[in-house]
């Protein structure tokens, strides 16, 4: 069962990324995440309520509660914030490649704050991953020189600048804090086994969290505006996709360990492919390049997820 959850997670996923680039056509506009945030909300609380009426309630935890809103700060609010960032900016191809850097962090944290155990397999594995964002990242800053040479020799701008500006700044951040959050969660699905009320109390406390930021910050604001006065029927159809990415991730979880999670959920980058290319006809170019940072990827989540 956690198999099959993990692997319908990775289709949602890998459709949301598709949609989120459909629905966003300039950099600037809103790119749906609050909407996909309070989506997620409604969806998961749905369904918490159905199986509390029909199986009754579970006792609620402190424990429970507090990972449940450390894993919603980091998954739904930074994690999801910066993800629909990266897509808007890169393209939902590279955007599902560069997030196969989650278990490369993944692992980091298991052996620097849970002690776990790194030998040889696992080096390899991380390797791989960093390999491919670092395919991505050097066609970026080669296409983005070329590009702003021909247009104004004279205005070539550093490797970070370039970097920043093409949208590889969103990716890494939006893949540690997943990792952080996947983390979280399991602790709170250990105290409470209930993935349902684990995703809407996450996307409560990460809704909560983009409104406070929003008076801070004016693009929070649109978003927070768009949702209640703007029909987007990509992005809403995105926000339903990552929610219930996000719900079939948690039940994955109750069934199975995080890294076979993690393994099964590599198939987000190819189904994304398929998905951008055969079935949407987009023109966001398939290159060897991504092609190549694609299965570096998950060929170094297998070598790691297979260790353990």
């Amino acid at each position: 069962m956690g198999d099959l959850l993990a692997l319908l997670s990775a289709c949602s996923f890998a459709g949301a990324n598709v949609t989120i680039t459909r629905g966003t056509g300039v950099k600037g506009q809103d790119n749906g995440a609050f909407l996909s945030i309070l989506v997620t909300t409604v969806i998961a609380g749905a369904i918490w309520i159905d199986g509390g009426l029909r199986h009754g309630w579970a006792p609620l935890q402190m424990a429970g509660l507090l990972w449940f809103a450390a894993a919603g700060v980091l998954t739904i609010f930074v994690g999801r914030v910066f993800l629909y960032a990266s897509v808007q900016h890169v393209g939902a191809i590279r955007a599902s490649a560069i997030k196969r850097l989650t278990p490369l962090f993944s692992v980091l944290l298991g052996v620097l704050v849970l002690r776990e155990p790194f030998d040889s397999s696992m080096a390899i594995g991380m390797l791989l991953i960093f390999s491919s964002f670092a395919v991505l990242v050097r066609q970026s800053l080669v296409a983005g020189a070329a590009a702003g040479q021909a247009a104004e020799p004279q205005a070539a701008s550093s490797w970070a600048v370039r970097l920043v500006a093409r949208g590889f700044f969103y990716g890494p951040i939006s893949a540690f804090a997943y990792a952080a959050g996947y983390v979280a969660r399991k602790q709170g699905l250990n105290a409470m086994p209930d993935p349902a009320f684990g995703a809407m109390l996450g996307s409560a406390v990460g809704a909560v969290v983009f409104v406070v930021a929003a008076r801070f910050i004016a693009s929070y604001r649109l978003a927070v505006r768009n949702a209640f006065t703007t029909f987007n029927p990509w992005l809403f159809a995105a926000g339903v996709l990552s929610s219930m990415g996000q719900i079939l991730y948690f039940g994955a979880l109750t069934y199975s360990t995080i890294s076979r999670v993690a393994l099964i959920s590599s198939a987000e980058v190819f189904v994304t492919m398929l998905l951008s290319v055969a079935v949407f006809r987009s023109r966001e170019q398939l290159s060897a390049a991504v092609m190549l940072a694609a299965g570096l990827g998950t060929a170094g989540t297998v070598f790691i997820i297979f260790h353990l």
